[in-house]
């Protein structure tokens, strides 16, 4: 009889030889090829919504700013006498300055505002939760229903503000009706209307800033305004940059507001830039020349918005 032959048990078998790997399944996971295609796939969609809704118009009305296009019948080019002709137009001087005292108004209202409540707002409790909900219910408001509001309190007669004045034995103007009052009627119910948004990225800012800040400021004899001037405040700079270029940005392109509640009087005191554009664009038809005034508020927007930068940078160094 031959001798039985005895199997290897499993842990004698040689593992495989170095630089020859066993052979698996293959994998299911996407290849780096497929999962880049995947990836550009997924930004054809945005791309294609990008160009045809902001890059192409932007575009064509850079084009119709250089003509006297007009909507109906044909066009002419007309070069830059567009921009030749703003720079002797007096009514864009006035929209313009309307919207410089807008913004030198509304610009360190919203700030002081909307840091004055991220302030109180700042603390862990409860009731916390409902005043930040009620504070930001007016920035997602129509622009319409809080016209309605405002122009209601704003009633020289029987408006709400006018009454709390009387109570204090002071006489209210008749606020959308004096021109020296209606700018300053718009800013407030602008503030009111708009404080919420920026409240939020306030409070976002103050909750990243270190407690050991305060607390090494405490140890040293630091008060409660010491520690907002010294920790607070530069702690908020990018913050403070953040909210004070939207606030510029929007400043520059306010128009619902002395729509819905002036028409930009009285006496084109409430006129202001994107209001002129409008009605110089859907009012006379002068699309071409309205173009131009859009492209003129874009650099001036730019200008302001650099110049704000580059004054955050100086504070910082």
């Amino acid at each position: 009889m031959s001798a039985p032959t005895l199997e290897r048990p499993a842990s004698d078998i040689e593992p495989p030889a170095a630089g020859k790997p066993r052979r698996t399944r293959r994998s299911r996971n996407p290849s780096a090829r497929q999962m880049t295609w995947n990836a550009w796939l997924f930004l054809l969609v945005p791309g294609v919504l990008f160009v045809v809704f902001m890059a192409l118009p932007i575009v064509m009305a850079l084009v119709i700013s250089f003509t006297d296009y007009a909507i109906v019948g044909d066009f002419e080019w007309l070069g830059l006498e567009n921009y030749f002709e703003i720079a002797v137009d007096p009514f864009f001087w006035i929209a313009l300055r309307n919207t410089a005292y807008y913004t030198i108004l509304y610009v360190p209202a919203g700030l002081i505002v909307a840091l004055g409540a991220a302030l109180l707002l700042n603390r862990r409790h409860r009731a916390v939760r409902i005043f930040r909900t009620l504070f930001y219910i007016p920035v997602v408001a129509s622009t319409v229903a809080t016209a309605t509001i405002w122009f209601w309190m704003l009633n020289p007669q029987n408006g709400l503000l006018n009454v709390v004045l009387g109570w204090f034995g002071i006489d209210g103007p008749a606020w959308l009706y004096e021109s020296q009052w209606a700018m300053i009627a718009i800013v407030m119910m602008s503030v009111w209307a708009g404080f919420g948004a920026n409240m939020i990225i306030f409070l976002g800012g103050l909750q990243g800033v270190p407690n050991d800040l305060y607390e090494a400021a405490r140890l040293d004899g630091a008060n409660a305004w010491q520690q907002f001037r010294y920790v607070t405040l530069p702690s908020l700079t990018r913050t403070t940059f953040l909210v004070s270029t939207l606030l510029i940005i929007g400043a520059f392109q306010v128009f619902d507001q002395a729509y819905v509640l002036t028409k930009g009087g009285p006496g084109n005191s409430t006129v202001t830039m994107v209001y002129y554009i409008y009605n110089k664009g859907f009012g006379a038809l002068e699309m071409g020349y309205a173009s131009a005034l859009s492209f003129v508020l874009f650099l001036i927007i730019l200008v302001f918005s650099l110049l704000n930068a580059r004054l955050t940078n100086r504070r910082n160094v």
